[in-house]
């Protein structure tokens, strides 16, 4: 008895659940790579300047458009529309998707308005924004806020809508009030993925206020990358491009601490 207890072996914990292991430098590694190669390519001639300039010609374009104070007018005219424009679409779009997803009229009346509308493209309403409220900033603030609140509206409504009912009924059967429900179980629940459905609208938001800004603008990323691409100088239009990646992971890392912030109970 004493042979066969010393022959077992401990079964290795098989739980995991899928859960993601922390890489902290493989990251870092792939995209220093990545940014060798192309360095390597362009030095080596197998890669044109005029077409895809060198990752060393792009980090001088950004330090001269910084120096001479270009890059700061253009970031600054284009988050004066980025953030008023998302803060209007996103309240608005939280309060609308919040009550479909609590008050049953609310989404019989709502869903179909907001299924039909949705896939609207919604720069392609600029052109009628800008009869409306004029060729100013109003117009590209309007585009932007109108294109924020749908997906908004889908995320709070779809998160509201699965939480489970168990926890509203058992709620119920202890006779908490509406409103205690709605404030203790509803939003909480709804959380995660409300702030999910901000990090696709932030995405929206730079999206948009770039084509807005091509289409009639004279300051903001989305007119220097167009006007940079007409004369030619791809370096300050990568330049442009990394800016962008640049304000997205930034507005991602922000969205981040909110989100870390927001849902420590989990």
């Amino acid at each position: 008895m004493s042979d066969q207890r010393s022959d077992r072996q401990p079964v290795p914990f098989r739980g995991g659940g899928f859960n993601p292991m922390p890489r902290r430098l493989l990251p870092w590694l792939v995209f220093f790579l990545l940014i060798a190669a192309w360095q390597a390519a362009s030095s080596a001639g197998l890669l044109p300047a005029l077409f895809m300039p060198s990752p060393a010609a792009i980090v001088n374009a950004l330090v001269e458009l910084w120096l001479n104070g270009t890059l700061v007018e253009h970031v600054t005219a284009s988050l004066k529309r980025i953030i008023p424009g998302w803060i209007i679409g996103t309240g608005a779009g939280l309060a609308v998707g919040l009550a479909m997803g609590i008050f049953s009229a609310t989404r019989a009346a709502g869903l179909p308005i907001v299924s039909a509308l949705f896939p609207i493209p919604k720069i392609a309403l600029l052109p009628l924004l800008i009869l409306w409220f004029g060729i100013g900033e109003p117009s590209k603030v309007a585009t932007i806020a109108l294109g924020v609140f749908f997906p908004t509206v889908i995320s709070a409504y779809s998160a509201c809508d699965s939480v489970p009912r168990n926890l509203i009924r058992m709620a119920q059967s202890f006779g908490l009030p509406a409103t205690d429900i709605v404030a203790k179980i509803i939003v909480p629940g709804s959380m995660p993925g409300i702030l999910a459905g901000f990090r696709i609208s932030a995405s929206v938001a730079l999206l948009l206020v770039v084509a807005a800004e091509m289409i009639g603008a004279q300051y903001g990323i989305g007119a220097f990358v167009l006007q940079a691409g007409n004369l030619m100088q791809t370096d300050q239009l990568m330049a442009g491009v990394v800016m962008l990646s640049v304000l997205g992971l930034l507005i991602a890392w922000g969205l981040g601490i909110v989100e870390r912030s927001v849902l420590r109970w989990r």
